[in-house]
């Protein structure tokens, strides 16, 4: 009998492709994509978009809760909740709803867009100064600031270009020039106006028996609310008139000098206006200029 020889079975396992060339380096490049697409997406966005869009979205970041509260497409700019659409949440007959966010928080809203828009006030008079004529050769006697009662325009005398006459309250015309080019600029805000004349300490040869420096400041605040007005200022825009004499200098260790006499036009916050006009803060932020 001849010897049957084992029969090898060969399995060959086939490998398709090759093991170093996966298919993860398709992965990696289709997540590079989608970024780099993400990222030209936001630069076209933030081309596009407007200054108070750019601002929401920044402030978003800040607080996301509070930009949530606020909603709606422009909400840099916004001051009610969903003001884009939807239930309105605010409160009604005095109930307060789930969700609704508390009065504190609103008033801080309010305030906070106040703030922004009195800030925008000022970026426009001083580009205002810059850019027009009547106003840029002056720009020495105009001083702007924003203080806790609101945003604050000093215009301010120097020894050789006063505002007003001396010892009198008729208006330079230059100095008319100034205030009828701010006025226009004031009307684009809703708040309300103060308007405080300011003299040195020089005394007036009668004493202050007869017609002082009180009057005289009082007399050129007041001949600086007529000239707003007849330059286009809203009078109901108008909230109080105060001559303080030479009790507040600017320059403190000269009560003499030119720069205290001055004209200061005060575009009052809300809080400043409910403290002239004796009225109760509002618990919840209204469109009051509506």
């Amino acid at each position: 009998m001849s010897e049957q020889k084992p029969v090898i079975i060969k399995r060959v396992k086939k490998v398709k492709g090759h093991g170093h060339h996966g298919g993860a380096w398709k992965i990696a490049y289709a997540d590079f994509v989608t970024a780099m697409m993400a990222f030209f997406l936001l630069m076209w966005l933030l081309t596009v978009a407007t200054e108070e869009q750019r601002r929401g979205i920044s402030d978003y970041f800040d607080n996301p809760l509070r930009v949530s509260m606020m909603g709606g497409d422009g909400v840099g700019e916004q001051t009610r909740p969903l003001p884009g659409g939807g239930e309105d949440l605010t409160l009604t007959d005095g109930e307060v709803r789930w969700g609704d966010p508390s009065p504190e928080e609103l008033e801080i809203l309010r305030q906070e867009q106040e703030l922004r828009e009195l800030e925008a006030l000022k970026e426009r008079i001083e580009q205002a100064i810059e850019s027009i004529p009547s106003l840029s050769q002056y720009r020495d006697q105009l001083l702007l600031d924003i203080t806790d009662e609101g945003l604050r325009v000093q215009i301010v005398d120097l020894d050789n270009r006063p505002m007003f006459e001396l010892g009198s309250a008729q208006l330079q015309p230059y100095a008319a020039d100034i205030l009828a080019e701010l006025a226009e600029l004031l009307n684009q805000v809703g708040n309300r106006v103060s308007i405080t004349g300011h003299t040195d300490a020089a005394p007036f040869a009668g004493g202050e028996g007869g017609y002082s420096n009180w009057e005289l400041s009082n007399d050129r605040a007041n001949a600086a609310r007529r000239e707003l007005i007849s330059a286009g200022l809203d009078p109901a825009k108008m909230l109080r008139i105060v001559g303080l004499a030479s009790t507040l200098p600017l320059e403190r260790d000269d009560p003499f000098s030119a720069i205290n006499r001055r004209i200061s036009i005060l575009v009052a916050n809300r809080e400043t206006e409910q403290a002239i006009t004796g009225e109760q803060p509002s618990v919840i932020a209204t469109d009051r200029d509506a």
